[in-house]
């Protein structure tokens, strides 16, 4: 259940939201539209400024990775290819009383944030301290009354008699409908007397929710005039799959040898079946992928005479040639929590969540999920995923097109590798390819057979220096790092005045690389044309080089505090000492810093090379 104080802080973080201009609900005039969400002026500068420097730690800051932008909608047979027109779903419930849909996986969570459920909770508690249960109709009654209001068509409330009977029959002997808690809240939403029921109610309304079906997440639509079978598309549910079917186009332009990244931001469309925690899961968000392609482990092995141990701590370095994928996918974890740290996230901030061998996907050799600690849960912001060569061995199979890399190099060191070596890397690629055969369900012997067929056709080619190139995948959502940098930034500062008046004002800290708005400039006094036309000298000084807010309008404390609740680190203010009131501080400002309200005066041709180091 969620904790009282996280979901007020959270309902404060989505109201400043609104009310500052961050994030509005999409469409809120007509109503709103679930699951879709507007950047306003600050959010909107809050959300480019991390996409750039994103884009510029990974692909400007260095050589082995370039960019590419792709289009939304592409060719439908790529996502055969990828497996997400068979098996992108999430299982889905119907409530058969109020008709919504759930996700029938996140059922028991929603329940426990539903207004209804601690009456549920505190009267299973109360009822259950002695043995046997402690319960009658009456008791019964109130509850139902205490839960109509939020949950009309929970069975208790809707068939309240026959459920009530039953409830007490079961209780004077401790009966399944009070085995714990779950069971408890499972029964009192059905009418079905029958002893371990498995679905919550619907979160909603507390209605009996269907059998869960799988239900495809991808937008379908059509394109060219006439709507059929033939020209069925969908709007991409990920940027990784663009990446992968133009990997050869930029391999062969853009001059770069393996291992290389290509970079990507852009739109992704899931048609999630409950949008929840404010822009955490929407229908229309933003990714921020790298697809770094690595070379195979035996390629490694033959180049470079072995490959690196992930044990002695390499991949805190610089990349070396003997990096397999192991090194590098270790690496990729390290960049990225060190990119968040460089935007005001604390490394505490983070847990990293390394897959156990059941959960991952069947090409995946390690993923790592990088989850955030949020008001509402620690969830995930990102995830790199070692994914082997299945997506280019996919859309090979699948385009008849050839997504294998020519290494000279290799061919001649594969030529003067002894035996044993060969037959080594032969053996532990084979038992690899037998493993993830029996993970898709495949019989042993069946198994065993396809791995050796596939492992003696592979370093066939090896051997000539033809291989498919491994992959490893760092896929960030943009969406959710703005609300995990809103989090991390709310804070409530109360100030006590000479008077002993008691005022909480909103700070947003953020780090002052990705705060919206870099430098308020300030005159003084408004009707003062002399500090008027200074202020605006210093704002068209700075503007060419960070985002200015200029504002003459109320009290400069006013001021001040509208800029910190905005995020703005830093204040100049021109005064009267500033057009040389005291001759010694002519052309000085007052640069004012956000986050302890410290006050320097320093000139104005100085304000550049004091600021810019600081934002950049």
């Amino acid at each position: 259940m969620s904790d009282p104080k996280s979901t007020e802080l959270m309902e404060k973080i989505v109201s400043l939201s609104k009310r500052r201009g961050f994030i509005y609900p999409s469409s809120e005039v007509y109503g709103g539209i679930n699951g879709f969400w507007d950047y306003g002026p600050l959010g909107a500068e809050l959300k480019r400024n991390v996409k750039d420097l994103w884009w510029r730690s990974m692909v400007h800051y260095r050589d082995d990775v370039v960019g590419l932008e792709a289009t939304i909608i592409m060719h439908p047979l790529i996502w055969k290819a990828s497996g997400h027109l068979d098996t992108f779903s999430d299982p889905m419930s119907t409530c058969r009383q109020c008709k919504k849909l759930v996700r029938s996986d996140q059922a028991r969570e929603m329940v426990e944030d539903a207004d209804w459920f601690q009456e549920l909770q505190r009267f299973y508690q109360q009822a259950t301290q002695s043995s046997p249960v402690a319960v009658s109709a009456e008791s019964l009654e109130k509850l139902a009354q205490a839960t109509r209001k939020h949950a009309p068509s929970l069975a208790l409330v809707r068939a309240r008699e026959a459920v009530t009977a039953r409830l007490l029959a079961s209780a004077a002997n401790n009966g399944p409908d009070w085995a714990d808690e779950n069971q408890f809240i499972r029964s009192v939403s059905t009418e079905n007397a029958a002893a371990g029921l498995t679905h919550f109610p619907c979160p909603h309304c507390g209605g009996e929710l269907t059998e869960p079906r799988p239900f495809n997440l991808m937008f379908k639509t059509h394109y060219g005039p006439v709507e059929s079978d033939d020209n069925v598309c969908y709007l991409r549910p990920e940027t990784a799959q663009a990446i992968f079917v133009q990997f050869k186009n930029v391999f062969e332009t853009s001059r770069q040898k393996l291992p290389f990244g290509i970079a990507q931001v852009g739109k992704a469309f899931r048609n999630e079946v409950t949008p929840r925690n404010f822009t955490f899961r929407s229908r229309e968000f933003e990714q921020m992928e790298l697809e770094f392609f690595i070379k195979p482990d035996e390629a490694v092995a033959a180049l470079a005479g072995g490959v690196a141990s992930a044990s002695d701590g390499a991949w805190q370095g610089t990349p070396q040639p003997d990096w397999g994928w192991e090194v590098w996918h270790k690496y990729w974890v390290e960049q990225r929590v060190r990119f968040y740290e460089s935007i005001g996230l604390a490394r505490e901030d983070f847990v990293e969540y390394w897959q156990k061998p059941d959960e991952l996907a069947h090409y995946a050799r390690a993923t790592v999920d990088i989850l955030f600690r949020f008001p509402f849960g620690v969830q995930e912001l990102e995830g790199i995923a070692a994914r082997g060569d299945f997506d280019l061995t996919q859309h090979q199979k699948f385009s008849g097109k050839s997504t294998e890399v020519f290494d000279e190099e290799l061919r001649s060191a594969w030529a003067i590798l002894d035996e044993p070596t060969r037959t080594a890397l032969r053996a532990r690629h084979e038992s690899s390819l037998k493993e993830s055969l029996l993970k898709k369900g495949i019989a042993g012997d069946e198994a065993t057979a396809q791995a050796a067929a596939a492992s003696q056709a592979y370093f066939e080619k090896l051997a000539k220096g033809h291989y498919v190139p491994h992959v490893i995948e760092p896929s960030a959502g943009v969406d959710r790092l703005i609300l995990a940098l809103l989090c991390k930034a709310y804070r409530e500062v109360v100030s006590t005045d000479e008077k002993g008046k008691t005022e909480t004002r909103v700070v947003l800290q953020f780090h002052p690389r990705i705060a919206p708005i870099k430098v308020g400039v300030f005159p003084l006094l408004k009707n003062k044309p002399e500090l008027v036309a200074k202020a605006l000298a210093v704002r068209d000084l700075l503007r060419p080089h960070m985002t200015v807010f200029y504002d003459e309008s109320g009290a400069i404390g006013r001021r001040y505090a509208r800029q910190d609740e905005a995020g703005t680190p830093f204040g100049v203010t021109i005064d009267f000492d500033t057009l040389g009131e005291k001759p010694e501080l002519a052309d000085t400002v007052t640069l004012r810093h956000r986050d302890d309200g410290r006050q320097e005066r320093l000139p104005i041709a100085e304000l550049l090379p004091r600021l810019l180091p600081l934002i950049r």
